[in-house]
């Protein structure tokens, strides 16, 4: 029996964890254009009760999740779960970083109060924007005791040394008792998140990676998965299926 079958089959206590952008909303222009993909709601929903826990773990902020999930009963593990322990960045940090972004044309910096996001999507050549900016926010982030993460034509700061994702994921299935645990998601950061379900599965936990698959999914994260789905539809299909 593969992972998913054996996850659907399960009687222990269970958990769904979902990441959102590019996972169950398309990649788009600006995060605020973002919109939860048609039938993903109804799709999340019927799992509610079935499951022991059905949780968002996303880089966005609580209030953006809660507008753009509205679903009642799910678990928002906002900001990679740093939401509670982070404190705001310093206003000289925030204004290091809009100064840097400012002079690469098409980039833009969306705060998030413990970490920031520059977002470089709109560049006319995202491969020298990138460039740019890691030179540029290399700095800021070592003498802020920061850390620079990469995603999709996104850098962003967030403080060094703590667990992200893989800390978000690793909480619930202690908080909640998990037996077993699916996460779907589709960027750099869920591979540590896929990393924390790895030592999960060594200490008998049963468990299910997902890669929603787009086209600027890592490879890595792919090779990684138990089950690999086209885009967000595909992961509605899945979620159907639990």
């Amino acid at each position: 029996m593969d992972r998913l079958a054996s996850f659907r089959a399960g009687q222990g206590r269970r958990g769904v964890l979902l990441d959102f952008d590019g996972t169950l909303s398309p990649i788009v222009a600006k995060p605020e254009l973002a919109r939860i993909r048609d039938g993903a709601r109804d799709a999340i929903a019927r799992l509610i009760g079935r499951y022991e826990v059905v949780a968002i773990v996303s880089g966005r902020t609580d209030d953006q999740l809660r507008e753009l999930v509205n679903v009642g009963g799910v678990r928002l593990a906002a900001l990679y779960g740093l939401a509670e322990e982070a404190p705001p960045l310093a206003d000289h940090v925030l204004a290091a970083v809009r100064e840097v972004a400012a002079a690469v044309p098409g980039a833009r910096v969306e705060p998030k109060g413990g970490s920031v996001a520059v977002h470089y999507r709109a560049a006319d050549d995202a491969v020298t924007a990138r460039a740019e900016l890691a030179a540029g926010l290399a700095p800021i982030a070592e003498a802020a005791a920061l850390a620079v993460l990469p995603g999709k034509m996104v850098l962003e700061l967030l403080p060094a040394g703590r667990p992200l994702k893989e800390g978000a994921v690793e909480r619930i299935v202690s908080d909640e008792q998990l037996d077993a645990v699916l996460y779907a998601g589709d960027d750099v950061a869920d591979l540590r998140a896929f990393e924390a379900l790895d030592r999960m599965a060594e200490r008998g936990v049963d468990t299910v990676k997902v890669a929603v698959h787009g086209r600027e999914t890592p490879e890595a994260l792919s090779d990684a998965a138990d089950v690999v789905v086209d885009g967000p539809a595909g992961l509605v299909t899945l979620l159907r299926g639990l």
